[in-house]
């Protein structure tokens, strides 16, 4: 086991580890680390605690001082030397008409790169503007092309929800998401319903599926054949939210629905849940929900995607 301390260097970022050294630090002190870019200031999100030694990447990098208000006042004036950047770079990129979306701009602690993050369909020819770029603030220069999701994640707005975007709030990862998970929880395949602002499955459709796969393997699927404490019947409908089942039991002749638990009934014939749902079924019903070709994307993209 080792004592480690979480530092974040962007809200909503990825959590690194680093050894504490000599310092006694806890959540939200700022400190003065040692990365591959350089010296970066950081913020301590997880106070020290014991991982095992698999869980890191060796050799742990040791936290070189908690930081000042030197360092704190550097801090500031990066970030308003990001902005300057921002706008030069945007002149920069208009001058050589060059088909890229600039996002954002990170200075390392230490001034020793600027790191210039842009969004573009495909592969961009941008060697005149790093000479540019490199000409006029004399240091590193690095632009590195992300995705829609890490747009979304670094400009930030509000979600469908209504609530601000969960990428730009608290989530420091982004997790598997495929179209199955929708498909799991009964909701409708129009990528307008379950596309989040960046154009990709919500994240959030994330945030139950444990639970929702836990209820299925328990839940018979309609059509199926269960005991249950007033005798043999067949699932007519189920409620996965609610974990619960409705079975028509015949008896004297008189059919009669009634609502079960499904930890209440028994499986005689038939199947679960978990095991109706397959590609085919999911594809034949997109092509239900609508032609577009967002839909087609969606599919191409997410399906089988269950990592």
């Amino acid at each position: 086991m080792i004592t480690v301390v979480g530092i974040r260097f962007k809200k909503a970022g990825k959590i690194y580890y680093f050894d504490p050294d000599i310092y006694d630090l806890k959540t939200g002190d700022f400190v003065i680390v040692e990365t591959a870019r350089g010296l970066e200031f950081g913020e301590v999100v997880i106070g020290p605690r014991q991982v095992d030694d698999s869980s890191i990447v060796s050799p742990l990098k040791k936290v070189i001082r908690i930081a000042d208000d030197e360092d704190k006042q550097k801090n500031l004036e990066n970030k308003a030397k990001e902005r300057e950047a921002f706008s030069i770079c945007l002149k920069k990129i208009e001058e050589h008409d060059l088909p890229m979306k600039l996002i954002d701009v990170e200075y390392t602690f230490d001034n020793n790169k600027i790191i210039f993050y842009f969004v573009a369909d495909g592969r961009i020819d941008f060697r005149e503007l790093v000479k540019d770029l490199a000409a006029i603030f004399r240091t590193r220069i690095e632009l590195r092309q992300i995705g829609v999701r890490d747009e979304s994640k670094m400009v930030g707005g509000l979600g469908p929800c209504g609530r601000p975007m969960c990428c730009s709030t608290f989530l420091g990862d982004f997790e598997p998401v495929s179209i199955k998970m929708a498909k799991e929880q009964n909701l409708s395949l129009n990528p307008t319903k379950i596309s989040g602002v960046c154009g990709r499955l919500m994240c959030c459709l994330n945030y139950e599926q444990c639970t929702y796969e836990c209820i299925r393997k328990k839940t018979p699927m309609v059509g199926s054949k269960v005991k249950t404490c007033d005798g043999e019947g067949e699932v007519v409908e189920n409620n996965i939210l609610r974990e619960c089942v409705k079975v028509k039991i015949t008896s004297e002749d008189e059919a009669e629905v009634r609502n079960y638990p499904i930890y209440d009934v028994e499986l005689i014939s038939g199947d679960y849940e978990h095991n109706t749902i397959s590609e085919e079924e999911i594809e034949k019903e997109i092509k239900q929900v609508s032609e577009d070709e967002d839909i087609e994307l969606i599919l191409e993209e997410n399906i089988s995607k269950d990592k």
